[in-house]
């Protein structure tokens, strides 16, 4: 997934996104090619359970 997909999913601005990447909150990200960042849904997914699970605790 790209970093605007990922935003869209999370309806959260592409800048949160890249922000959460950059002090290593967000989902797991991926280089491809050296340039483009990539996300894969499974850890997509698992961020989006983490903060249910954190937030019901």
């Amino acid at each position: 997934m790209t970093t605007a997909e990922v935003a869209e999913l999370l309806r959260v601005p592409a800048e949160t996104v890249r922000y959460w990447r950059y002090i290593g909150k967000g989902p797991k990200s991926f280089r491809l090619g050296g340039r483009r960042v990539l996300y894969a849904r499974e850890d997509v997914e698992a961020f989006v359970a983490a903060a249910r699970a954190e937030g019901a605790a």
